[in-house]
């Protein structure tokens, strides 16, 4: 059972020396028992107290890692119900299955491989593939292998028999697969593996008591990296299931469903391809760990990707671009120098719509903790004096040969005090909104 904060104080070293961050140490053990700071934290903790606390320094969610390597991902962990809070920690994993008698293995793994996309200098990108057995050990353990040989993607493996599994996992077993999944008809056997090879395993039946019973019995056997699913046959049984499931977990501490969630949005939308896409949405929102949908492609897969961007972003520290010179398309010495902050949408927009007008340009990035162009300003983060640091520091003089810099029109104000601090530059006040960006060029190019 975890710890209250009380229990928690009373094996503090209660110095109220501050060193964690938090004033005293009554309030650090609070936030310690609410799952709102770590006990590494305290600098003072004796090793006693560690062992005492361990239950208690744990996320309430399990964290647990399927695959191996680059391509490996974590899910769980998390430690609050809304992002604003603090933040959430491991993004949800979007993958796509396959089934083991399909006549289009190849072409869907294929398309798993190529749904890796750029947004805002970011790599969005599809998780993992689920191989569905057909009820045939030999042609499951076949298709595992041939999708294996196709992809350095981790692997959900789903069958309903322990001899299907075992069959798959002697071909991947190294690869440390997701297995899906010990129910209450095979759990001995399932669990059994899963301690064999040493991989996460899902937990799944109807509802969640039945979840929670089995999660229990596993957790006796020994597993500790488990993912639940609860089999919900609505939209609306899988909205309560994840939300009861996260609730019981953070706010009641109750460690049997403190696992991450896996997810079939297909098998609610009766074949409905956007509806399943929509019901994966909610699922990322309410709070759905791994995400199984029935294609890769990339109208699907790509719009959740940045949804997850979004959803997982941490909302204390704004995205930010790498403060750089950037070359869009083929600039050349007498081509447009623009600058902005490094608020990572700015720069996805501004960049976004000078591609557009199809003229080669350098885009400065100026460094502003992540701030829009206003807000920086306002907050003396985008200067006069920041900005022509950053044009003198950059290199540019030497490659335009008509020193000319663009700068945001909403900042048309810092302009006069620019031109002093770049000696030899001609500073151009740009367009107000980025939409105009390509206008504009074309305008200044004629």
């Amino acid at each position: 059972m975890a710890l209250s904060g009380l229990d928690i104080f009373k094996l503090l070293p209660k110095t109220n020396c501050g060193d964690c961050g938090i004033p005293t140490c009554l309030a650090f053990a609070m936030k310690l028992a609410q799952g709102g700071a770590e006990l590494d934290q305290c600098p003072h903790v004796s090793e006693e107290s560690k062992t005492a606390l361990g239950a208690a320094a744990q996320p309430p969610m399990r964290g647990v890692t399927v695959g191996t390597g680059n391509d490996a991902f974590t899910v769980g962990d998390e430690t609050v119900l809304f992002r604003h809070d603090k933040t959430f920690v491991n993004p949800s994993a979007l993958g796509v299955m396959v089934s083991a008698d399909a006549t289009d293995i190849d072409e869907v793994v294929d398309a798993a491989n190529a749904a890796n996309f750029e947004r805002v200098q970011q790599t969005l990108a599809c998780g993992f593939v689920a191989v569905k057995s057909a009820g045939d050990a030999p042609g499951f353990k076949a298709a595992v292998e041939r999708v294996a040989s196709r992809t350095s993607l981790p692997l959900v493996l789903m069958a309903e028999t322990s001899a299907e599994m075992e069959a798959a996992l002697q071909a991947v077993a190294d690869r440390k697969p997701l297995i899906h999944a010990a129910t209450q008809s095979n759990a001995d056997a399932m669990i059994a593996l899963a301690q064999e090879h040493s991989c996460p395993l899902v937990v799944r039946a109807r509802g969640l008591e039945a979840v929670a019973a089995l999660t229990e019995k596993a957790a006796a056997a020994g597993l500790k990296d488990l993912v639940i699913d609860t089999m919900p046959a609505t939209a609306g049984e899988a909205l309560r299931d994840n939300v009861f499931a996260r609730r019981a977990a953070l706010e009641q501490k109750y460690a049997a469903l403190g696992y991450p969630i896996i997810t079939f949005p297909g098998e609610r939308s009766g074949g409905d391809e956007l509806l399943e896409v929509t019901y994966a949405a909610v699922d990322m929102l309410k709070y759905g760990s791994i995400i199984v949908l029935s294609t890769a492609d990339a109208w699907a897969m790509l719009p959740l990707l940045v949804l997850r961007q979004n959803i997982f972003t941490d909302p204390q520290r704004p995205m930010q671009a790498e403060a750089k010179i950037y070359e869009i398309g083929n600039p050349g010495p007498d081509s447009p120098f623009f600058v902005t902050t490094n608020f990572s949408l700015t720069y996805f927009i501004v960049s976004s719509e000078i591609e557009s007008g199809k003229v080669g340009a350098y885009l400065g990035i100026v460094e502003s903790e992540g701030l829009s162009v206003l807000t920086a300003w306002a907050a003396g983060k985008f200067v006069p004096e920041r900005i022509a640091k950053f044009v003198n520091d950059s290199g540019m003089a030497e490659k335009l040969t008509n020193r000319e810099v663009i700068i945001p029109g909403a900042v048309a104000q810092i302009s006069g005090e620019l031109g002093e601090e770049l000696d030899g530059w001609n500073v151009v006040v740009g367009p107000y909104e980025a939409a105009e960006i390509p206008a504009f060029v074309k305008q200044r190019a004629s």
